[in-house]
């Protein structure tokens, strides 16, 4: 018993040693003709990412070498998002195509991304899915921006082989008029064991929806370009949320603006505080490392937090898009465009 514990007892001290050092961006490739917003990290060594041109990426040895497929059927596709759950297995969020009769399309693969099946389409006209999210194999969700004011919501219970809509008459909340869901990195819904979950808005209004509560938020809005892309909960051992979360955004045509782009909560969204120091300008993707230590990316380079959220460090000048710590693992990673994937090291 204590012999299989030492190696667990080492891994956390290293795990809490790193975040004590300060960070900063290793690029690991780029180059690739596509622009990449989806990212899924299995483990320290297996991450998965998708972008434009019908591209998916998988690499198998912690980013040394990469596995590069072009979806056949979807060379035009953006898949804006994501989820894998191991070397093998994945699936991909499908924007509308020009001139292509299906509006929106979710794909799975189980050998690696060498093939891949149609596992939900929806031709109904303005359909565009913007991200998901899951928890565990199984049990997963989409969100994509609102037709009549009305969210579009789906989930699976069986780790993507089939998709029901959510349909709940009169308890659904609804948007505003030019209100919607940024496809920035996957990140403005986060989904939880209990099968809650929090979503973040965008335009003419930026909130916070949960299954039946909106809240509004302080974020930047007012214009189609603006308001929150991503939201942060941190998650407690149980996998349930906890009552600290971090939104970010922002106006991504002024990317170097830092007003109203990011605010924190103690208290579950009832209220929310402004940071001290904010990240350098518009932000697409925030990601909890621990429950203090915080990375956010975008535009204009990449900032950390190790406190929360209540002051950012500027650590690169690197544009990327998304960025996600390891779901069993420690190693942080980040994608954008031009093909370019890189981790966190800390010295």
């Amino acid at each position: 018993m204590i012999k299989n514990i030492i190696p667990f007892i080492l891994a956390l001290f290293s795990f809490n040693l790193s975040f004590s050092q300060t960070p900063q961006v290793e690029v690991l490739t780029s180059g690739t003709k596509t622009s990449l917003r989806g990212l899924s990290v299995v483990n320290d060594n297996v991450v998965w990412v998708s972008g434009s041109n019908g591209t998916v990426g998988r690499s198998n040895n912690g980013g040394k070498n990469w596995n590069w497929f072009t979806v056949k059927g979807f060379e035009k596709t953006e898949f804006r998002d994501i989820e894998a759950f191991d070397a093998s297995t994945a699936i991909i969020m499908a924007l509308p195509v020009k001139d292509m009769e299906a509006q929106a399309n979710i794909l799975k693969t189980t050998d690696g991304g060498e093939s891949w099946i149609v596992v939900y389409e929806n031709k109904t006209q303005g359909m565009f899915l913007d991200a998901m999210d899951f928890v565990g194999e199984k049990y997963g969700i989409v969100v994509g921006d609102p037709i009549n004011n009305k969210i579009f919501l789906a989930e699976t219970f069986d780790g993507g082989d089939t998709w029901k809509e959510l349909d709940m008459p009169g308890k659904q909340p609804r948007t505003d008029s030019g209100e919607a869901f940024f496809a920035a990195s996957g990140t403005n819904i986060r989904l939880f064991r209990d099968k809650e979950y929090f979503l973040v808005s965008g335009g003419m209004k930026s909130r916070l929806f949960s299954r039946f509560e909106v809240t509004p938020l302080p974020l930047v809005q007012g214009k189609e370009t603006t308001g929150a892309n991503s939201i942060a909960v941190y998650t407690k051992p149980n996998g349930k949320s906890s009552d600290k979360m971090i939104v970010v955004g922002g106006d991504f045509n002024a990317d170097t603006s830092n007003y109203k782009n990011c605010f924190y909560s103690t208290n579950g969204g009832k209220t929310w505080k402004t940071p001290e120091v904010p990240p350098n300008g518009y932000r697409s993707c925030v990601e909890y490392l621990s429950q203090k230590d915080v990375l956010a990316c975008g535009l204009t380079g990449v900032d950390y937090s190790s406190n929360g959220g209540k002051k950012w460090q500027w650590i690169s000048k690197e544009s990327f898009n998304s960025c996600r710590i390891a779901k069993l693992g420690t190693t942080i990673y980040l994608c954008g465009n031009n093909g370019k994937v890189a981790k966190i090291t800390w010295r």
